[in-house]
């Protein structure tokens, strides 16, 4: 009997190590369940641990310990994707459709190389289409349908070899379609949309075509131009390709006719470039006849002492070449920003566009940095030296050989507006002259051979967003102290960008994931001025998402409007999550506090409920005037008329005194306070007052 039960032990334990899901599989999903706001619809799923395979999590299929299939079509999902999707290594299935996706496609895709199967329709992703197609050589179905995806498609749809099914009806991409037109499609639907030229010859052999309500010139593409070079594995013929060389007769056996119109063609060619170089020939003459009557007549009144007037055509000359260079200086931007004054203009070390060397046009105070010291300080971008990813490109920490450590950004094209490497120079030369205790500071970038990296100073302590919400009982806690020197910090952050910069900035990406804390939990924001990098985010968005990721102020939500009262209301929310430890949206709760500013906004006056929201991770430790007046503050900022909320010097001003009646508290001996205070006196605002 004994040695059953041992059997039943040993069988039962070899069946759990066999249904243990792979670690790295385990972390993607932690991050994609967090990436999607918690929903309470995913069952089993969980932000971090778990067993995927061996707890059945709702939608993942596994092999062994990979998981190789996520389908979640249909389930109102919302957020993002993650930016760790590349960790799912085995993952050949994976299916979002009909959900309420928004954004772009992460750049984790590109690392998907198991990927057979992707089905992302059905939702509200928009920009372009990224350019991260290159290494998913095992593709065979790609349904971005009904979305609202913009601009060219990517280059590198051609390398889909195995791509048999695409679909890409109902969005708004416009341009050429030949790049698809060497693949072997059999089902290819783009209709509805807005591409224009030629229909490739080539999609006349796909099966299943469907192209309608697109603006195609009518009929197939025309055939190439005489003497192009013909597609691979043909002969090719160049005007000097004679019939002798061929060893074939001179003359094939041809009709008079037919000779006859082939001399009418070559004649009627050879008389149009020839009367256009007879025309340039005389046109040429008149020039130089008429040149030398003036400079002689020039001359003779040079040796006479006649003349007294200019040459007009140098004046013309001089004035356009002033009135360039007049424009120029008046339309390059410039920073002004104060601290620091602008410096002179110097020309500096950049790559153009071809590899060339040339001079900006801007102040660069930033190091330029080449495409192979990035890539040997990051270990080629691997996945080990990945930090995050943003809307905008995916962040590596960069370790050189002098033991500096940096982080670099590496911007996703698709990301950004398609800008001429000057206006991209123009924004780093922006952002490389903010100057703030509080801001991260771009310290060098890269602009070669095609790539746009962003180099910033690294702060390795990891970002608000993650010690709020995803730090476990034994790591680090927030205190009271902490929290409002966190809120003052990023308050001077967002004041000197609004009130200081001339032109003033607008962050326009304010929320605690860009704020990061050093090892003193000092507050560093992230991303400042990288908004110009992409200007096109403004778009007109329904009233059905106001709110939907939390921090974005309603004018924005509904109109696209975005100001630096925009900013003050996502620091208002940024403050809630200080006082909460919620996640300004949450779908894990029930509806009526699943968005964190409705759910407390009504609370903020009512000193009962206000003490009832308060982090619990706090314990009660807290002063209950501080308390009060913080909640005032967050109130003022997310003020649903952008008008009402205060400018950041007023915020910055009331969070400075709430630090000083907490200091001049602190200095009365044996004063209570407050009723909910229980921290010990060497916790309280341990930081010196100068420091706020």
């Amino acid at each position: 009997m004994a040695a059953w039960a041992t059997l039943i032990a040993i069988l039962a334990l070899v069946s759990l190590v066999r249904s243990n899901t792979d670690n790295s599989d385990i972390q993607a999903l932690g991050v994609l369940f967090t990436s999607l706001n918690s929903p309470p619809q995913l069952t089993n799923w969980a932000p971090s641990g778990g067993d995927p395979c061996g707890n059945s999590w709702k939608g993942v299929s596994c092999s062994g310990s990979a998981v190789t299939a996520i389908q979640l079509s249909g389930m109102t999902l919302n957020g993002t994707l993650g930016y760790r999707l590349s960790d799912l290594a085995s993952l050949k299935t994976l299916n979002l459709a009909k959900n309420n996706f928004s954004g772009n496609l992460p750049y984790s895709i590109s690392q998907m190389a198991s990927l057979t199967f992707l089905n992302l329709s059905h939702n509200s992703l928009s920009q372009q289409i990224g350019d991260v197609f290159g290494n998913l050589k095992g593709l065979s179905e790609l349904d971005f349908s009904f979305n609202n995806f913009s601009g060219n498609l990517p280059n590198s749809f051609s390398s889909l070899s195995n791509l048999t099914s695409l679909y890409l009806e109902n969005n708004q991409l416009s341009g050429s379609v030949n790049m698809l037109s060497g693949l072997g499609l059999n089902t290819l639907n783009i209709a509805n949309n807005n591409f224009s030229g030629w229909i490739p010859q080539e999609f006349s052999s796909i099966p299943n075509l469907i192209i309608g309500g697109n603006s195609f010139i009518n009929g197939a593409a025309p055939p190439p131009p005489p003497f192009t070079p013909p597609p691979p594995g043909k002969p090719r013929t160049t005007p000097n390709d004679s019939p002798r060389s061929k060893n074939v007769p001179e003359e094939s056996p041809t009709t008079g006719d037919e000779k006859k119109q082939g001399l009418g063609t070559g004649a009627l060619i050879g008389i149009v470039v020839g009367s256009v170089f007879a025309a340039l020939c005389v046109v040429l003459a008149l020039v130089l006849c008429l040149r030398n009557t003036k400079r002689k007549r020039d001359d003779d009144e040079v040796s006479n002492g006649t003349s007294d007037r200019a040459d007009p055509l140098a004046i013309a000359v001089e004035g356009e070449t002033t009135k360039a260079a007049q424009v120029q200086r008046s339309e390059t931007p410039t920073a002004n920003l104060k601290p620091p004054p602008i410096e002179k203009v110097t020309p500096e070390r950049v790559f153009g566009k071809n590899g060339s060397m040339k001079s900006p046009k801007v102040t660069m105070t930033a190091t330029s940095y080449t495409v192979a010291a990035l890539q040997v300080a990051t270990n080629s971008f691997s996945q080990d030296s990945l930090l995050g990813e943003g809307s905008l490109g995916r962040v590596y920490k960069a370790e050189f050989p002098n033991a500096k450590v940096l982080a670099v950004k590496k911007v996703d094209s698709a990301a950004v507006s398609l800008q001429e490497e000057d206006s991209f120079l123009d924004a780093v030369s922006s952002m490389s002259r903010l100057r703030h205790p509080n801001i991260i500071p771009l310290v060098g970038y890269c602009v070669e051979h095609g790539q746009r990296l962003l180099v910033y100073e690294y702060v390795g302590n990891g970002t608000l967003h993650e010690i709020l919400h995803f730090s476990d009982e034994t790591g680090k806690r927030l205190n009271w102290n902490a929290r409002v020197k966190i809120a003052l910090g990023t308050a001077r952050a967002l004041e000197y960008l609004h009130e200081v910069c001339t032109p003033a900035v607008v962050h326009r990406n304010f929320k605690s994931a860009n704020i990061l804390l050093d090892e003193e939990l000092n507050a560093h924001l992230s991303d400042c001025g990288i908004a110009s990098l992409a200007p096109n985010t403004e778009r007109q968005v329904s009233t059905e998402v106001v709110g939907s990721f939390g921090y974005s102020a309603p004018e924005f939500a509904m109109s696209g409007i975005y100001t630096a009262k925009s900013d003050v209301y996502s620091f208002g929310v940024v403050m809630l999550e200080l006082l909460t430890g919620r996640m300004p949206l949450d779908s894990s709760r029930s509806r009526t506090e699943q968005s964190l500013v409705r759910w407390a906004s009504p609370q903020l006056h009512d000193i009962d409920l206000l003490s009832k929201m308060v982090d619990p991770a706090l314990n009660g430790m807290y002063p209950a005037k501080s308390l009060s007046r913080f909640a005032d503050i967050i109130a003022l900022c997310v003020q649903p008329s952008p008008e009402f909320r205060p400018p950041m010097s007023e915020v910055v001003q009331q969070l400075v005194r709430l630090v000083q009646r907490a200091s001049v508290a602190r200095r009365r001996s044996g004063e209570d306070l407050g009723s909910s205070y229980r921290a010990p006196e060497h916790e309280q605002f341990a930081a010196p007052e100068s420091s706020f």
